[in-house]
C-alpha cells in the first residue's frame, strides 16, 4: 500500500515545515463564514474534513488584511483584528490532529471589491477597472500603499500566533497585488507603474512586511497568475523577469493563472485537461530553483504523480478536487482509486454559487461538504424496502443512501444502462469529464449486496408492488422541450430536413464530428443546452448562429462558462440574435420575428434547443396506486422540475435521508 504513488506520498520539507504528502488544498471561497468575517462552526468542519481525509498541506481561503476596503465577499474571513485569532488557532488545532499542515492566505481585493459591499470607492493600482463593466477604481497613493503593506504584516502576524504553519500572499487573480502586476490594470507612469521592477515594487514592500513579521523560519508562499491569458497581459516570460524583483524573501511559488476577464482559465472550464497548468510550474521552478504548486483540473492520481515524477513541480494543488471528495488523499494511497468521487469542473454548485450568488457553497457531485459520509452512521432500526424508478444521478445517489443506511433497495431502470442523462451529455467531446460521476456512482452501487439494480424494465404500478416497498423513489429525469411551434415536430429528427434536437447529437456524435467549413448552424436557445451545441459546431468552422428569445444569451450560467462561452463565440465569430422568437420551423430554415419583423434564415444544421422539462408518466399512478397504503412515495429530481445534476444530487441524499427519519426507520 505504501507504494502507491510513491512521488504523492513523500514527504517535502520548505523551510521547515515538513509536508506529509504532495497534495495542498488550495484557498478556495466558501462564504460559509459570518457576516462579521469569522470561522463559522460548519466551516472548521469542512477543513477539519479535509485534513482527516489525508491532505498535506490546506491553504485556507483568502483572508481579507483591511476591512473594508479589502473585501471581495459578502462573507470573507477576516483576519484585520486580533479578535479573530481565537476561532482561527480553533481551526489549526483541529486540522493539526490529523496531521495537516496549515496556511492561510492573506487578500486585499482593491478594485475587485464592490463599493454597493464595502460602501466606498474601491482602490487599485490605477482607475483602471479590473474587468469589463467594473467599477473605476481610485488610485492609491504611496502612502496608502505603505499602509496596506504593515496590513499584510499585521495579519502574518495574526496568522502565525494562531497556529498556521505557513502564509500565502496572493498575487494573482486580479486582486490588489495583480492589479500592480498586470499591464492591464496598471497605468501608472510614477515608481508604481511601467516597467517590471516599478510594477513589482508594491510585492516587494508587501513581502518584505511580511517577512519582517512572522521572522525567518516561517515559510512564505507567493501565489501568482504566471500566465494572465489576456490579451496585453502577462505572459509566462512576463512573469520570470517580474519575479527577480520578488524571489528574495519567498520559499515556494503557488503557480496559478488568468484574470478576471480569462476566469475559466483561473477556475478550469471542464474542456481542460488534467494537469494542464503544469508548464507554469515548471517555468518557475526551472528558472528559480524553488519549490512550486502545480494545478489545473487534476483530478485523476496517475496524472499528479506523472507531474512529480517527471519533476514538473513539487506539489499538487487541488481545489475543487478536494471539495468533490475529501478522502483523495486517503482513497489514492491506500488502493481505493476507483473511490474518488472526482470533480466533473461543472463549475455549478462552488463558482456558481458563490460569485454573483453570494451562497455558500455546495458541489454538484457531493451532497455534503461539512459531513461527509457521516450519515452512514445512522442505521435503520428496522426492515425497510425501498424501491427507487428511475437510474440516473438522482436516482443512483438516492438508491446508494438508502441502502449505505441498511434499507433493501430495488432501482428500476427502463434503459439498458445507468447514468441517465449524464452519461447522453458526456459523448459530447467537451463534456467527456462528466462521464466520471454516474461511474462514480455506478461502482458505489455495485458495491452494495443490498442494492439491486435492473435495467431495461418496463416500469408499472404492480412491478413496483411487487417488490413490497416502504418507500417509493420516483427519480425518471427530464426531456427536451419542445414546444407547439408550428413544424417543429413535423420537421425534428426526420429524415429529409435539417431540423435536429439535443439528443440527436449526443446520439451520433460521428455524425456531426466532422470538417463543418461552409455550413450554416443555427441553434434556437441560449440556455446551457444551446451554447453545448455552439460550442460543438463553432469550433468545427461552421458559420453558427444561436437565437435567444430573453435579451441575454447564458443567463443564470456561471462566471467561468459564461467567460468561456463568450471567448468561444468570439473566436469563432458567432452571431447572437436576441430578443428573437422562433416563429416556425422549415425542414432548412427558421423563421423569426426580431423587432416586430419576421425574417427567414435559412440552414444545413438547425438545433431547437429550448431546454428541458419534467418526465414523470408514472407519478400520477405511483400516487394512485398506493394511496391507502403504508407506503410513502416520493418524487425527486428533475421529474420534479427540470433543474441541474447538484438538484438531484441532493435530493437523492437529503430528501431521502429525511423520509426515512421521519418515518421512524433511522
Amino acid at each position: 500500500m505504501k507504494n502507491n504513488f510513491r512521488h504523492i506520498f513523500s514527504p517535502l520539507t520548505i523551510n521547515g515545515m515538513t509536508i506529509p504528502n504532495r497534495v495542498v488544498m488550495m484557498p478556495m471561497g466558501s462564504d460559509f463564514a459570518g457576516h462579521t468575517g469569522e470561522l463559522s462552526d460548519e466551516h472548521i468542519k469542512y477543513y477539519e474534513l479535509r485534513a482527516r481525509g489525508g491532505t498535506g498541506l490546506i491553504i485556507v481561503e483568502n483572508v481579507c488584511v483591511k476591512y473594508p476596503e479589502g473585501s471581495n465577499g459578502t462573507t470573507q474571513l477576516r483576519i484585520d483584528k486580533d479578535c479573530y485569532i481565537p476561532r482561527l488557532f480553533n481551526l489549526t488545532e483541529a486540522c493539526h490532529r490529523y496531521g495537516a499542515c496549515m496556511g492561510v492566505q492573506l487578500n486585499h481585493a482593491g478594485a475587485s471589491a464592490m463599493s454597493s459591499r464595502i460602501g466606498m470607492q474601491p482602490v487599485s493600482a490605477s482607475t483602471l477597472p479590473s474587468k469589463e463593466g467594473g467599477e473605476r477604481p481610485r488610485p492609491l497613493s504611496r502612502e496608502e500603499l505603505e499602509s496596506i503593506a504593515k496590513d499584510y504584516g499585521a495579519a502574518a502576524r495574526r496568522a502565525v500566533n494562531a497556529g498556521f504553519d505557513m502564509v500565502e500572499i496572493h498575487a494573482g487573480h486580479s486582486y490588489l497585488i495583480s492589479q500592480f502586476l498586470s499591464p492591464t490594470m496598471n497605468d501608472r507612469t510614477d515608481e508604481f507603474g511601467g516597467c517590471a521592477k516599478n510594477r513589482a515594487r508594491f510585492c516587494r514592500m508587501v513581502i518584505d512586511e511580511v517577512r519582517a513579521a512572522v521572522g525567518p523560519r516561517v515559510p512564505i508562499s507567493l501565489r501568482l497568475s504566471v500566465d494572465e491569458l489576456v490579451e496585453g497581459g502577462n505572459t509566462v516570460e512576463d512573469c520570470l523577469e517580474y519575479l527577480e524583483f520578488l524571489n528574495e524573501g519567498v520559499d515556494m511559488f503557488d503557480t496559478s493563472s488568468a484574470l478576471n476577464p480569462s476566469i475559466q482559465y483561473q477556475i478550469d472550464a471542464n474542456y481542460l485537461e488534467d494537469g494542464w497548468r503544469s508548464y507554469m510550474a515548471t517555468a518557475v521552478r526551472d528558472k528559480f530553483h524553488k519549490p512550486t504548486i502545480a494545478i489545473g483540473n487534476i483530478r485523476n492520481p496517475q496524472v499528479a504523480e506523472d507531474i512529480l515524477a517527471r519533476g514538473d513541480a513539487d506539489l499538487i494543488g487541488m481545489g475543487r478536487g478536494l471539495i468533490a471528495d475529501p478522502d483523495w488523499c486517503n482513497k489514492a494511497r491506500y488502493g481505493h482509486v476507483e473511490d474518488i468521487r472526482k470533480c466533473i469542473s461543472c463549475n455549478i454548485g462552488c463558482v456558481g454559487n458563490r460569485i454573483g450568488g453570494n451562497k455558500p457553497l455546495r458541489c454538484t457531485v457531493n451532497p455534503d461538504l461539512i459531513n461527509g459520509e457521516a450519515y452512514k452512521k445512522h442505521k435503520v432500526t428496522k426492515p425497510c424496502s425501498v424501491v427507487v424508478v428511475g437510474a440516473g444521478t438522482a436516482g443512483l445517489e438516492a438508491a446508494c443512501t438508502a441502502a449505505e443506511v441498511g434499507c433493501d433497495v430495488t432501482l428500476l431502470e427502463k434503459q439498458d444502462h445507468v447514468g441517465g442523462l449524464s452519461v447522453d451529455i458526456s459523448r459530447i467531446p467537451a463534456k467527456k469529464r462528466l462521464a466520471d460521476f454516474p461511474t462514480y456512482l455506478k461502482h458505489r452501487a455495485e458495491g452494495l449486496e443490498n442494492l439491486t439494480i435492473r435495467t431495461g424494465v418496463d416500469v408499472t404500478v404492480d412491478v413496483i408492488k411487487s417488490c413490497n416497498p416502504d418507500l417509493v423513489v420516483n427519480a425518471t429525469g427530464s426531456v427536451p422541450l419542445l414546444p407547439p411551434i408550428e413544424g417543429l415536430h413535423e420537421n425534428l429528427g426526420k429524415e429529409g430536413t435539417g431540423v435536429y434536437g439535443i439528443k440527436d447529437l449526443m446520439g451520433d456524435i460521428p455524425a456531426f464530428d466532422k470538417d463543418m467549413t461552409g455550413k450554416k448552424v443555427i441553434v434556437i436557445g441560449g440556455g446551457a443546452v444551446g451554447l453545448d451545441v455552439v460550442e460543438f459546431f463553432a469550433p468545427r468552422g461552421a458559420e453558427t448562429t444561436i437565437i435567444e428569445m430573453m435579451p441575454a444569451i447564458g443567463k443564470g450560467l456561471d462566471a467561468s462558462t459564461t467567460s468561456s462561452m463568450n471567448e468561444c463565440m468570439r473566436k469563432h465569430s458567432v452571431t447572437q440574435l436576441v430578443n428573437t422568437a422562433l416563429m416556425k420551423v422549415e425542414p432548412h430554415a427558421f423563421v423569426v420575428k426580431r423587432d416586430g419583423k419576421e425574417e427567414t434564415l435559412p440552414f444545413d444544421y438547425g438545433f431547437v434547443c429550448l431546454g428541458m422539462k419534467a418526465y414523470a408518466p408514472l407519478w400520477n399512478d405511483i400516487v394512485e396506486g398506493f394511496d391507502g397504503e403504508d407506503t410513502e412515495v416520493l418524487n425527486i429530481g428533475d421529474s420534479v422540475r427540470a433543474r441541474r445534476i447538484i438538484d438531484g444530487t441532493d435530493a437523492g441524499r437529503h430528501m431521502v435521508l429525511a423520509a426515512l427519519d421521519r418515518l421512524g426507520y433511522l
